[in-house]
């Protein structure tokens, strides 16, 4: 990649698990030849005791942002620094809505910075082979071009670059869309009923606020941006980022991640801006999740809401492939174990013990938030507690509530739902001298949260929906010496990682929680002792810097896998060029394809102008002049090849003067004639009922699925039921087939996008096109050889033979041939082809072998023999006839496959209205 050095050395394993398993030893060896550096880099996280922590590493302060060190930030702003003699590292843009800082203003020009360092800050900090810089709002509102210039500048000095952000725009960006419409959404919330009405009527300001944020962010990022730097976006706040780079840079590597659950389809497919924010996140190259189910979720949601192809690897759009993968975060272990050493955390653990001596000690660490399921937590405790008479004395419960969004209406109810519980159950099990809730409503510092984590027997995490929940992580990581038992919610993403070690609970099920809580306070100790060393080795190995690094690294392979694909990807028609050899020529020849390259866009799914219509095949209007003017050019010859039936191109086509191929050229007409087959006389079609009554089992049992019987092939198409339903049903399907109909057969099955074919063996676009010419050619008596051909479709790859039959053969396999005598019949002159030694190589792959057409040899083979000579309605023609008509220089053959990125053709359009634009091109020249 221009400008980095990073990923480019000439020794770099081809394999993708090689590369990606030499990165992860040259990270390992990297830390083991600088230990120094790493210790003085923690040293520096430890050595400020004067702030405060909620025991969450949110990682993107997405949500709440709790300041945890001020020490942190100097680490922070000087750990980016290139050492003397060490590789260069690689500058990675960190964009995420907020930045690490909290700003407060002193004066015109001047401001007071701290830096507030959650799981993400944490995570760069680590890893030695980042230049990070940091993209993101400041959280105030500056509207003067003075304090601007003067909060930049000191920004500067943090390695944080500022977007600032008027009042309305985060008022309908973050306070509107993110934190009422997206983040209650993604943790299955919904929108708040009360108000449901008037947040309809609003969404469309506050997702036209949301997309301005998006760009305003790109703006920023363009800015900064250098040749080779990595882009990572984070979280919900910017969905719409990765498409606004990509717009402006096509060639920007962007990794996008998702700190919050993504929720089922189901569940996303109520917004109503579903699919613009699923095709933005898709124009990253990487997409990262904290969990498989979460990618699962994304996937599925891109299958069935836009109607693209999930993949092992992620989501395929016309060749275009999007990798979707899980990256669990973690936390800094080292950070919380060393700290356990420290006197003062050695302190506040002696108090605790005595404090608490002779009780069993619970903990819980959340926001006050309603995902967090506190008042689930504490009614479970309560039932324990009715049932355990013996445990009334001997547990105590402390709960840290860190209070978030206290100007929230639901904030407040929730506040006040759990002070009522609390002080209920403590009035009724509490005594003179101890109660057994300790319920505070703020958060503590970080040497006296790892002290309270290091004393506690039992955590007890009970969320309802959490993205991942690093309080898990904390807790085992404090525990080396007790070994407490960890209760984990099965519906925080931690469960996924800690769930073989903890015990895995649905905080709805209060019964199953207050039993899990006596099952963990009665563990015998080599139980607890194996349940903590399997969640400590994962804790320790699955780092916050491991997290961040293996995701960077996953990204710069997928960029390497990118290049490779797109080496075999075909290159954009030059239209200008096509349009100039085709006025160069004097007898031109155009195969058009009909589905998908003359028709009109349709939206995937068939939503927009409904099932019954879009399967009515219509010519595109815009298509209809120029046609009209290609058609009546006397050196143009146009063909319709198609799959279709003949009355569909009848319809379409009856007013022109061209020639209609239908069924994959089996059948033939010039406009003005009848109707011809290109079929065998004799061709054996005793399967057809029978695949018959399997495609209309499956016709029934498949809603919105249909079939269509034509005269060479059945197809049964599934586009517009439900896709995975679809799929299965189609995998069903051939499995029918392939045992009973047409095991023994001579036929082909052809699968498409969602369709399954049935045709008679051998029956190819390709096939056919050598005996259409050798039609046209005896129709025309043409004398002059046909020095430029045309040919586009959105073919099927079965039908891509069609392309291959015009490149130019190798000059060492096919030398240059005798003129032959010229023929009686000038109707039958056959003109020598000329060979070229243009696109040699490309030739070399997709050489086509004349000698004997497709259609006689795959009939051979099945042993039809000779019935497959071609059948007019007038004498035969000679196998040879179409290909002897042709003198084509490399130059004038232009391939193009539309849509497809996957394609033997030479060239690509990408969509109908790139064919417009060519033909109408086309017809002005002439």
């Amino acid at each position: 990649m221009p400008g980095n050095n990073y990923n480019c050395n000439p020794s770099t394993p081809r394999s993708r698990l090689e590369r990606l398993l030499r990165e992860r030893e040259l990270r390992r060896s990297n830390r083991v030849l600088h230990p120094i550096e790493d210790g003085n880099r923690q040293a520096e996280l430890l050595g400020n005791d004067n702030f405060l922590t909620e025991g969450e590493n949110f990682g993107l302060f997405s949500e709440e942002d709790f300041p945890e060190g001020v020490a942190a930030a100097k680490a922070f702003a000087d750990g980016c620094e290139w050492k003397e003699g060490r590789a260069p590292k690689q500058r990675l843009l960190v964009v995420a809505n907020r930045l690490p800082v909290s700003a407060v203003r002193k004066g015109e020009d001047s401001w007071q910075l701290e830096m507030s360092v959650g799981g993400l800050v944490s995570a760069l900090l680590g890893v030695k082979e980042f230049d990070a810089r940091w993209i993101g709002w400041a959280g105030v509102n500056v509207p003067d071009s003075v304090g601007q210039k003067a909060l930049t500048k000191a920004l500067a000095e943090k390695r944080c670059i500022p977007v600032f952000l008027d009042e309305e725009i985060v008022h309908q960006y973050y306070n509107g869309y993110c934190n009422n419409i997206l983040w209650p959404l993604f943790h299955y919330l919904g929108l708040p009923q009360e108000d449901r009405l008037a947040t309809t009527r609003s969404f469309q300001s506050q997702f036209d606020a949301y997309k301005k944020a998006n760009q305003m962010f790109a703006d920023v990022v363009h800015k900064h941006y250098l040749d080779g730097d990595v882009v990572w976006c984070h979280d919900y706040h910017l969905m719409f980022l990765p498409k606004c780079l990509k717009e402006h840079n096509n060639k920007m590597k962007v990794g996008w991640f998702l700190h919050t659950p993504f929720p089922s389809s189901e569940i996303h497919r109520t917004l109503p801006s579903r699919s613009e924010l699923l095709r933005s996140v898709l124009a990253a190259d990487l997409v990262g999740f904290h969990t498989y189910d979460y990618a699962r979720h994304f996937v599925s949601a891109c299958t069935r809401i836009l109607g693209l192809e999930g993949t092992p690897e992620g989501v395929e759009d016309q060749g275009k492939l999007t990798r979707v993968a899980a990256f669990p975060i973690g936390i800094d272990s080292d950070r919380f174990i060393r700290a356990l050493e420290l006197p003062q955390v050695q302190e506040h653990m002696k108090e605790l013990k005595e404090r608490f001596a002779g009780r069993k000690v619970m903990l819980g660490v959340d926001r006050l938030d309603m995902i967090k399921g506190i008042p689930q937590k504490i009614l479970a405790f309560e039932k324990f507690l009715e049932e355990n008479l013996k445990w009334r004395d001997k547990v105590v419960l402390l709960q840290i509530a860190v209070p978030t969004r206290t100007d929230v209406p639901e904030y407040q109810k929730l506040t006040s739902q759990v002070h009522e519980i609390v002080g209920r159950i403590n009035g009724r099990f509490g005594t003179l001298t101890a109660v057994p809730i300790h319920h505070l409503d703020r958060s503590l510092d970080f040497h006296a949260l790892c002290a309270l984590y290091a004393v506690t027997d039992v955590a007890l995490v009970t969320s309802l929906r959490d993205g991942m929940n690093l309080v898990s992580y904390e807790f085992v990581a404090c525990q080396a010496s007790k070994k407490g038992v960890l209760i984990l919610s099965e519906f925080a993403g931690a469960a996924q990682s800690l769930g073989a070690g903890a015990i895995l609970v649905n905080p709805w099920n209060v019964t199953e929680v207050a039993a899990s809580i006596g099952y963990a306070l009665n563990m015998p100790a080599d139980e607890r002792e194996k349940r903590h060393h399997h969640n400590f080795m994962h804790v320790t190995t699955h780092t916050s810097q491991e997290w961040a690094a293996t995701f960077v690294s996953e990204l710069n392979d997928t960029i390497v896998e990118a290049q490779l694909r797109t080496r075999q990807v075909p290159p954009l028609l030059p239209i200008q060029v096509a349009v100039d050899r085709y006025l160069q020529s004097s007898n031109r020849l155009l195969i058009l394809g009909f589905n998908a390259t003359l028709t009109e866009p349709k939206d995937t799914l068939g939503r927009r102008g409904g099932q019954i219509r879009e399967m009515e095949l219509k010519l595109h209007p815009d298509l209809k002049e120029p046609l009209k003017k290609l058609c009546d050019d006397s050196k143009t010859t146009i063909v319709v090849l198609s799959g279709s039936d003949r009355s569909v191109l009848d319809d379409n086509f009856g007013d022109y003067n061209m020639w209609l191929a239908a069924e994959n050229g089996m059948f033939l007409r010039l406009t003005m004639g009848e109707w011809m087959t290109t079929m065998p006389e004799n061709l054996n079609m005793d399967w057809v009922d029978s695949v018959k009554h399997v495609f209309e089992y499956f016709t029934e049992r498949t809603p919105r699925s249909h079939f269509e019987l034509r005269e060479t092939s059945l197809v049964w198409n599934y586009k517009y039921a439900d896709i995975e339903f679809g799929r299965i049903q189609a995998r069903d399907l051939l499995q029918h087939l392939w045992t009973g109909p047409i095991s023994n057969a001579s036929v082909d099955v052809v699968q498409g996008g969602r369709s399954v074919e049935v045709r008679a063996v051998g029956v190819t676009k390709g096939a056919a096109i050598d005996r259409i010419l050798g039609e046209i050619v005896h129709n025309k008596g043409m004398k002059a050889p046909i020095d430029y051909v045309l040919c586009i479709g959105h073919f099927l790859p079965k039908d891509e033979d069609v392309y291959t039959f015009f490149e130019p053969e190798l000059p060492s396999e096919a030398p240059p041939t005798v003129p032959r005598p010229t023929a009686a019949n000038p109707a039958m002159t056959s003109v020598p082809r000329i060979s070229t030694t243009k696109s040699g190589s490309r030739a070399a792959r997709l050489k086509k072998q004349r000698s004997l057409s497709t259609l006689e040899k795959r009939a051979t083979v099945h042993g039809i023999g000779n019935a497959w000579r071609p059948t007019l309605t007038r004498d035969k023609m000679s196998l040879h006839e179409g290909s002897s008509v042709l003198d084509l220089k490399g130059d004038n053959y232009f391939s193009c496959a539309v849509g497809r990125k996957r394609s033997s053709a030479r060239y690509l359009l990408g969509s109908s209205d790139d064919i417009v634009t060519l033909l109408k091109a086309l017809a002005e020249g002439s």
